[in-house]
């Protein structure tokens, strides 16, 4: 085994991402999605935080993916999941770090 080897167990983790699509767990997913412990699902961007804040039981922390440019996670959707428990943070290799670590952990990811 390598060092730099992961087990994420029956986690799935962000394989790769490309123009408008992402890689989870070996499945390719086009658009926006939600990434939660209970599987990605289609998304409707930063201003739908509700399907985080109905997994506020199983999410502790969503990281936000915004693409090629750096962009600034508007308010309404910060303090959305804020109210709810969850902490919000930018993005995918930290997911993968966390998800490697059994974190409870959400992604947020805008396809580019």
């Amino acid at each position: 085994m390598r060092v730099t080897e992961i087990d994420f167990g029956a986690a799935r983790p962000i394989d790769g991402y490309g123009p408008g699509f992402f890689r989870v767990g070996g499945q390719r997913h086009d658009g926006d999605m939600a990434l939660l412990p209970a599987g990605p699902l289609a998304w409707g961007g930063l201003t739908a935080p509700g399907v985080f804040v109905a997994a506020a039981a199983s999410v502790d922390v969503v990281l936000v993916g915004t693409g090629a440019e750096i962009r600034t996670i508007p308010a309404g959707f910060r303090d959305a999941l804020e109210q709810a428990g969850i902490g919000v943070e930018s993005a995918c290799r930290t997911y993968n770090i966390l998800l490697s670590e059994g974190r409870r952990v959400g992604a947020a990811l805008l396809a580019v």
